[in-house]
């Protein structure tokens, strides 16, 4: 890579299909949920500050200002704060506006698992040479199973030269499938999930914007400018950003523009959307249990248990998951792991 990357971190949701420990101030990204280190300073690392990566620009809201101070360990970067959540394409708008026209600016969720990061830079380095091209690039990662739970990207004509690996045009965006759908794309090939990382020129997102999404873009641009300066952080104007409608940025630019491409991957990715994934990445003992904490197993198989400070005892069950924070309990199937929303939204 020859041009420098500016990365933007999207840190700014509150990760509610893992409570009770994702929640509030304490939201899933500033969490050790695989390895040691929470899945934000993962990412932060992903993309180290020097010869081809600048510090990165961190947008979050002003509830995870402090945690995101803590977790950069005095690493450089600057702050773009969120008066409120208006959706991913508002939060890019952002970054977008105050950046410089030519920076490339490669967008990541602050909290997704990336276990084989030579693979990602090797897709960033393809990606920049059709950022330079003004496409609108998205990074797709191979499917591994017929997934439901991720909308897909459908491979159009390949780009790059014949004897080059350059990624597709995107033919198509498709949403979360039925099975029989994830089963059939799966079968024939040419088809990634959609990880939600992006990169593009500045000034290409931003002519992109205007034309598809023209009142996001201009909110974000007028509560950037008449924002307030703290040390590295810039709060956006609240009067100003509240004027976004709230849309993705699939929704609001990629789904509609004529000039995106996807740059497939193997990386070793996964989103850690749920307590069911939590517990197939973790490490598991011989019985299938991955557990943390002051926990004892008898006769006991496949089952997820966070003790979060507690005893935690386990006799005779299977394939359930126990979480424990503070005064709250989660108990459940893992195979239910979807319907922890409706938990949290009782427990507000």
């Amino acid at each position: 890579m020859t041009l420098m990357i500016q990365p933007v971190i999207l840190c700014g949701g509150a990760g509610t299909r893992l409570w009770p420990e994702s929640r509030g101030d304490r939201a899933k990204q500033f969490l050790s949920l695989t390895g040691g280190q929470s899945l934000f300073r993962q990412t932060v690392q992903r993309t180290p500050a020097g010869p081809d990566f600048l510090p990165p620009v961190i947008l979050c809201g002003d509830a995870h200002v402090a945690a995101v101070r803590e977790q950069m360990d005095g690493r450089e970067a600057a702050l773009l704060v969120e008066p409120m959540p208006r959706n991913t394409a508002a939060a890019i708008a952002l970054a977008v506006a105050q950046a410089d026209a030519n920076t490339l600016l490669l967008v990541m969720p602050s909290d997704h698992v990336i276990a084989d990061i030579p693979a990602f830079h090797a897709a960033i380095a393809k990606g920049v040479r059709l950022a330079q091209h003004d496409w609108l690039v998205t990074f797709g990662i191979a499917p591994s199973r017929p997934e439901t739970g991720f909308g897909y990207i459908a491979d159009g004509a390949p780009l790059g030269a014949a004897d080059e690996d350059g990624g597709f045009a995107v033919d198509r965006f498709i949403e979360k499938p039925p099975l029989a759908d994830a089963e059939a794309m799966l079968a024939a090939g040419g088809y990634s999930w959609n990880a939600g990382i992006f990169l593009f020129r500045a000034a290409r997102m931003r002519d992109a914007m205007l034309t598809h999404c023209r009142a996001i873009f201009e909110a974000a641009d007028r509560a950037v400018a008449a924002g307030m300066r703290d040390g590295d952080a810039l709060y956006a104007d609240a009067i100003q950003f509240e004027a976004a409608p709230s849309d993705s940025i699939d929704y609001a630019v990629m789904e509609k523009d004529d000039r995106v491409a996807v740059v497939p991957v193997s990386m070793g990715w996964s989103d850690l959307g749920s307590w069911h994934m939590i517990h197939a990445l973790g490490d598991q003992d011989a019985d299938g249990n991955a557990v943390a904490g002051d926990v004892f197993l008898h006769d006991s198989h496949g089952n997820l248990v966070r003790a979060g400070g507690k005893r935690v005892s386990l006799v005779g069950m299977e394939n359930v998951a126990v979480i424990v924070d503070g005064d709250d309990i989660l108990v459940m199937p893992l195979a239910r792991s979807q319907d922890v929303r409706a938990a949290a939204k009782a427990r507000e």
